[in-house]
């Protein structure tokens, strides 16, 4: 039986007076997860390499209190941009509560053609999601607050792709793709490990197939559908519910955990 000291579902879930900083807001799943955040209640910070493009983004986020949205230049494959741009999230927001690793510098090239150097980049996104996260444990231990941040990972850095939902249509899965999404979820444990003492709780979102279908190859989507329980792809929206979570008190006991939302592919 509830007491009165125990919190509602409704406040557990609420991010009023919370603020979140989500980096890649403004792409095909971080919109829909900059959305989550602000329909439930936190001021969002979206960062993006294009200051204007992240404006635009931010002003068309919903209010459903009184919180404001904002956007900033930040790029997290570089660290003097890291730097700058968590400071001007800081600045603009007034603090940082809520941290969303979701920005990707992509890789053109899969295992059959890419070359050292293009592997070796493609890790900088690895490097920029810990700087950040390190950036956000060192801000709220500063104020002696609590923190969260949540990286995203996905199915592809727990399996391997199949080579057949590939073949003769499109590239294969990158090689250095697997390699960098396997990395942030051991990463998240890591971190998650090290920062508890700090009040800072780390987890992993991992989605599953989730392509742009509108510019998906349709025999792509065919062949990865026909591999999945649920026999279709994820819509964006259906990572909100496991965002807000992890970003909520809701999740409080939560950390070092990656959540997968691939309608099934990694149960098989």
């Amino acid at each position: 039986m509830a007491t009165d000291s125990e919190p509602t579902i409704h406040e557990l879930f609420d991010l009023s007076g919370k603020v979140a900083l989500i980096t890649g807001g403004t792409g095909w799943l971080g919109t829909s997860l900059s959305r989550a955040l602000a329909e439930a209640g936190a001021a969002v910070v979206i960062s993006s390499r294009d200051t204007s493009r992240a404006g635009d983004a931010a002003a068309n986020l919903p209010t459903p209190g009184t919180a404001t949205h904002h956007g900033v230049a930040l790029d997290h494959t570089n660290p003097e941009s890291i730097a700058s741009g968590f400071a001007a999230a800081v600045e603009a927001a007034g603090q940082v509560d809520i941290l969303i690793n979701n920005g990707l510098e992509p890789i053109g090239h899969d295992l059959t053609d890419c070359s050292f150097e293009e592997f070796h980049r493609h890790q900088i996104n690895t490097a920029g999601y810990f700087e950040l996260v390190r950036k956000l444990r060192d801000h709220v231990v500063e104020r002696n607050a609590s923190g969260t941040a949540i990286l995203l990972g996905s199915m592809y850095g727990q399996v391997a792709s199949y080579p057949d939902a590939y073949q003769g249509i499109a590239m294969a899965s990158p090689a250095a793709y697997h390699a960098h999404k396997g990395g942030v979820i051991h990463l998240t444990r890591h971190l998650a490990a090290y920062y508890a003492g700090d009040q800072v709780r780390v987890n992993c979102l991992s989605p599953g197939p989730f392509p742009n279908v509108e510019k998906a190859h349709p025999e792509q989507v065919r062949r990865l559908s026909d591999k999945l329980p649920m026999k279709r792809m994820g819509l964006p929206h259906e990572l909100k519910g496991a965002l807000i979570l992890l970003a909520s008190d809701a999740g409080s006991y939560i950390t070092g955990q990656n959540i997968t939302v691939d309608g099934g592919w990694t149960a098989w």
